[in-house]
């Protein structure tokens, strides 16, 4: 696959959907991952303006380092990058205190609101100005196994990579100029206070997933140990968050 050609083709459809949509300008969130940092090029490729926003909220200092690293390239590379930052640990802190003033608060529950006050941030600048909130989900995150905050990383305006395998995804990065750093970091979503990344949330690394959904998709059956272990992480993760990936069921009066 031609990866330079196909960064072009996406930009250029980022770029089409603005003008239709009467908006001025892009949001991109950046977590200091190969997605957030694909994406943010995409839409900066576009030479249309774009805000670029590191949002650490009681982040690993790492990955808010990467993030800041990637903003920078991006300003300096690109004369319509505006970077913004701002550490919303304060502002979390004061909502839990109040939501679980037990100090007891839910580990996933806790989690996603991170994700969904860094999206409370992210409408809050395409508001101000004019913009639309651009999502940085691949393919297997998003309709695969649903990795992704409902309302939080899930709330977005329109999904550039979210037809994209993770490994597309790090191959679009290297014809980019994505730092090395990010590229070879291990997936994270970022939203825990420990080191534990995405392979050992889910149980299965993005290749593997990657497979699991290619096999779903042509009926295959697994073959091997480790395919039945990943095919069964990879059914129960599609099952339990499906919600999240097809529309809000709706009554119908006339059904």
């Amino acid at each position: 696959m031609d990866y330079l050609a196909l960064g072009r083709k996406i930009s250029a459809w980022l770029q089409d959907y603005l003008q239709g949509s009467g908006l001025q300008c892009f949001v991109v969130g950046v977590s200091g991952g190969i997605d957030s940092a694909v994406v943010s090029t995409l839409a900066a490729e576009t030479g249309t303006k774009t805000y670029v926003l590191n949002l650490p909220i009681r982040s690993k200092p790492e990955n808010t380092q990467l993030a800041d690293l990637h903003c920078r390239s991006l300003t300096g590379r690109f004369p319509n990058v505006l970077h913004l930052e701002q550490d919303f640990s304060s502002a979390y802190e004061a909502f839990m205190r109040v939501a679980e003033p037990s100090e007891q608060a839910h580990g996933l529950s806790a989690a996603n609101t991170k994700s969904r006050l860094r999206m409370t941030a992210l409408y809050y600048v395409a508001g101000k100005n004019s913009g639309i909130v651009v999502g940085t989900g691949n393919k297997v995150e998003d309709f695969g196994v649903g990795f992704f905050t409902k309302y939080g990383d899930g709330g977005v305006d329109i999904s550039p990579i979210a037809d994209l395998s993770k490994t597309q995804v790090r191959e679009l990065a290297k014809v980019q100029g994505v730092s090395p750093e990010i590229i070879a970091a291990p997936p994270t979503d970022g939203l825990w206070e420990d080191s534990r990344n995405d392979e050992q949330q889910i149980g299965a690394g993005y290749e593997e997933l990657e497979w699991a959904m290619s096999a779903a998709e042509q009926s295959l059956s697994p073959g091997t140990e480790r395919e039945k272990q990943v095919w069964e992480i990879y059914s129960g993760f599609h099952r339990r968050n499906l919600h999240k990936m097809e529309a809000i069921p709706v009554f119908r009066l006339k059904s």
